[in-house]
């Protein structure tokens, strides 16, 4: 029967890292208290590190030009109904019905 996966949360790994960081301990020492491979937690300490430039990003721009493309993607979608009826209606009064 395989054993079941340990999944740590973001601010379990978060924590482990800043551990890491203050390099109060060795990596081996953290691996070993929490029982996690070294190489697990050199990998989190190399992702939190080159994912820290993400930290400072302004996603207000981006999140604001999504938000116009969606408003514009509504007014286009709504122009396409509004021609739509009306070719409906003009069919229907060439057509008689």
């Amino acid at each position: 029967m395989k054993p079941t996966r340990r999944k740590f949360t973001p601010e379990e790994k978060a924590r482990l890292v800043l551990e890491i960081l203050k390099e109060e301990k060795s990596v081996s020492q953290l691996a070993a208290e929490h029982g996690i491979h070294a190489n697990v937690l050199t990998r989190w300490k190399t992702e939190a590190i080159q994912n820290l430039s993400q930290l400072f990003v302004d996603d207000r721009k981006s999140i604001m030009k999504m938000k116009l493309d969606y408003e514009q993607q509504i007014t286009e979608l709504y122009a396409e109904v509004g021609k739509a009826f009306t070719q409906l209606s003009w069919i229907k009064k060439k057509s008689g019905l």
